[in-house]
């Protein structure tokens, strides 16, 4: 419990400032959730560290929040204190390709001035909403390019030794929307360094949707604007006028299965709904090294399952008007609307194809299963 002696003891600290009127409504992009214990916001990544120090010390529970674009969040009072990341100086050598980030800077704003410098890598990851802090944790990938192509090392804050170290990405196991930060809470990310190309072109092109010639660079601007268009086209780049965008982007991670259900999947489709809808049916390679696994898309099973844009048409939360994967907050909508939306659409894949969806949000005060 967060009592008076140990908030003076935060409040105290120098880049520390109490934020008394914060919800998580207010500070996630789903825009629900109630109000935390407290919110704390620092303006140092020292601040942060003496902020999360004395928290564990004092055994009080908390959340990190930076653009809170992946979080969802119980409805009423939260028994958690947020810990707001608000450091957001960026340095970028046109030289080196060097880029450094602090964890709150706006990942987009990153993006975007790497883009302006003509230093590519990341363009590929335009338009996805947040900062900075959250994109190794999840290893953020996107049109084909993750993260983990580019990211060098990582400033983190470990909880378990009590040190602010820098420790090289292969460290983290990063993986498809995975690294061991995820979920474990063992530590906190202040800063990233990237390495980036200073040719101006955009990393080796992957995605259809990007390329028709698999493998060709273009230029970083170029390929921005394209990535953002097809991001808009979806609703997946925030705009606070349309609810579209009030969501955490895509709610479920892409399946990755064994070939053998793979071809189950594919053999149920083609019962259900044909051939020509089964033979379009994604599936890829889980990575070049892991041959045994592939990976299906959750938006093609979910509109293949009945699951509509807009689904189910009505009500405070519904799926996205443009895109399936996005479960979205039509302005009124709470915590449990969403969950329950969330519960529909995963047990009618599942009913559907025997595939199972896994949401990509962290989940604070709330599960899938009753």
């Amino acid at each position: 419990m967060l009592d008076k002696s140990l908030m003076q003891q935060l409040t105290a600290i120098d880049g520390v400032e109490l934020d008394p009127a914060a919800t998580f409504a207010d500070l996630t992009t789903l825009r629900v959730g109630g109000k935390p214990q407290a919110a704390l916001r620092c303006s140092q990544p020292e601040a942060a560290v003496d902020v999360i120090r004395a928290l564990d010390r004092a055994g009080v529970k908390f959340i990190v929040v930076g653009g809170g674009s992946n979080l969802l969040v119980a409805d009423g009072a939260v028994d958690l204190v947020a810990v707001i990341l608000d450091f957001d100086e960026v340095s970028m050598d046109t030289e080196t390709g060097v880029v450094r980030a602090q964890a709150g800077a706006v990942w987009d704003d990153v993006v975007a001035r790497s883009v302006q410098l003509g230093l590519g890598g990341i363009e590929c990851l335009s338009g996805i909403p947040g900062t900075v802090g959250a994109v190794p944790v999840q290893n953020v990938g996107a049109y084909g390019a993750e993260i983990s192509e580019v990211l060098i090392r990582v400033r983190l804050y470990n909880r378990r030794t009590d040190s602010d170290e820098w420790v090289p990405a292969s460290d983290l196991e990063l993986a498809y929307r995975y690294s061991n930060l995820k979920f474990t809470g063992r530590a906190v990310v202040l800063e990233v360094e990237l390495q980036l190309d200073t040719e101006g072109l955009s990393r080796p092109l992957r995605f259809g949707q990007l390329t028709q010639n698999p493998g060709e660079r273009r230029p970083v601007a170029e390929v921005r604007e394209q990535v953002l268009s097809l991001r808009r086209g979806k609703g997946m780049v925030l705009d606070p006028t349309d609810h579209d965008t009030w969501s955490a982007g895509s709610f479920f991670t892409n399946p990755v299965v064994d070939s053998a259900l793979a071809d189950a999947v594919q053999a149920k489709v083609r019962a259900s709904l044909g051939d020509a809808t089964a033979d379009s049916m994604p599936r890829h390679p889980a990575s070049p090294s892991d041959t045994d696994r592939e990976k299906l898309s959750a938006a093609w099973l979910i509109d293949r399952a009945g699951f509509a844009k807009g689904y189910p048409g009505s009500g405070r939360a519904t799926l996205s008007t443009k895109h399936t994967l996005a479960l979205t907050n039509r302005g009124e909508a709470t915590a449990a609307d969403i969950v329950d939306l969330a519960r529909t659409i995963r047990d009618g894949v599942r009913e559907a194809f025997g595939v199972e969806l896994v949401p990509e949000p962290v989940w604070i005060g709330l599960a899938l299963d009753e």
